[in-house]
């Protein structure tokens, strides 16, 4: 899987939009700066969050760690070049760290960024 197909992927997903942060980080996020995943994160790895109560079971996973400064947010990491993961698998937890992201939102900012569940 190459990064432009990650970033694609993320691109698809209702309202969001890339930002570069923090040098070279690419940041996507939802109604203006909450922020789903990021690209490029220390390196070369990608970024994002998934639910609280799977994190200790995603980051005792081969290839997968705390994402260093967010882990308290719940958001883990991985290499983009050689991710530890299959791609259905990466799909699903990037548009889950999405909803979960519009989940926490005003409900008056909610309208078209969620997915059927």
């Amino acid at each position: 899987m190459k990064q432009q197909e990650i970033a694609a992927f993320c691109l698809q997903l209702p309202g969001a939009r890339e930002d570069f942060k923090w040098g070279n980080n690419q940041v996507f996020s939802v109604a203006g700066n909450k922020m789903f995943a990021i690209l490029n994160f220390l390196g070369h790895e990608l970024a994002f969050k998934v639910d609280s109560d799977l994190f200790l079971g995603y980051v005792d996973r081969p290839g997968i760690r705390p994402a260093p400064y967010l882990a308290r947010a719940h958001w883990i990491s991985m290499s983009c070049a050689h991710p530890p993961i299959g791609d259905d698998e990466l799909w699903q937890l990037l548009t889950r760290s999405h909803q979960l992201v519009v989940h926490r939102l005003p409900k008056r900012l909610q309208v078209g960024l969620l997915l059927d569940p």
